[in-house]
């Protein structure tokens, strides 16, 4: 999937394991996409906020995440001595739009498809972001990183391995086949809805068994 920020399904994080502000809390990106976006149904109530879109190298609106629960930082999950009370627990949904292969705006190429594989490498590569793994010296990790993208990539392409398993959860109240794994770094899964997109999620200290997903009436009431 071809779009200006590959690796990043999500906001980065600044030095020290803090989200950037100025990269979250605007709604102008999701309002621009031509696509419903989904997060946790009515199920849910803690809190909601935005993350960022993703575009194509033409600055269409391919691709968005919603947090809910806790707000992650990058930091060592084993730092708590393994204490999952003192984790962060949160779902992102990541939604992708359900696009053919299809030209560039200048028409000198091609864009490629979007498909529940691309749900499950952005869900991925996010909760990849927000994992520092235990006794990792700092200047490490973004070798750590990059190798974990990759294997997130090469898993994403295999949703029919071993690696995943299939798990139910409604979609707008209908129950939905969803591609899921877990890691030691929390959970990922993907699957398509009946709205035009494909729909990924990814989380931590929060059970995926019990979600649900729903369209989001309004988007701008997140910001």
């Amino acid at each position: 999937m071809e779009t200006t920020s590959r690796a990043v399904a999500q906001t980065p994080a600044a030095e020290g394991g803090q989200p950037v502000p100025s990269a979250r809390r605007t709604v102008d990106g999701y309002l621009r996409a031509p696509f419903p976006w989904y997060g946790l149904d009515e199920a849910f109530t803690g809190p909601r906020w935005l993350m960022q879109v993703g575009t194509t190298a033409d600055g269409a609106v391919e691709h968005g995440s919603i947090g809910h629960g806790d707000e992650p930082t990058v930091r060592n999950e084993f730092a708590a001595g393994g204490d999952q009370d003192a984790k962060e627990k949160f779902a992102v949904v990541v939604t992708v739009a359900a696009n053919p292969s299809r030209r560039t705006a200048d028409g000198t190429g091609l864009l490629e498809a979007t498909s529940v594989s691309s749900a499950a490498w952005l869900a991925g590569v996010g909760l990849l972001s927000f994992t520092w793994p235990g006794q990792m010296d700092h200047a490490l990790r973004d070798d750590w990183l990059e190798q974990q993208t990759e294997t997130a990539w090469v898993l994403a392409d295999d949703l029919d391995g071993d690696d995943w398993s299939t798990l139910s959860l409604p979609v707008d109240g209908v129950p939905t086949a969803f591609h899921y794994r877990e890691s030691e770094f929390g959970w990922v899964l993907a699957g398509s809805t009946s709205s035009g997109v494909h729909v990924g999620a990814y989380g931590r200290g929060m059970s995926a068994y019990g979600l649900g997903f729903a369209v989001v009436k309004d988007i701008a009431a997140y910001a």
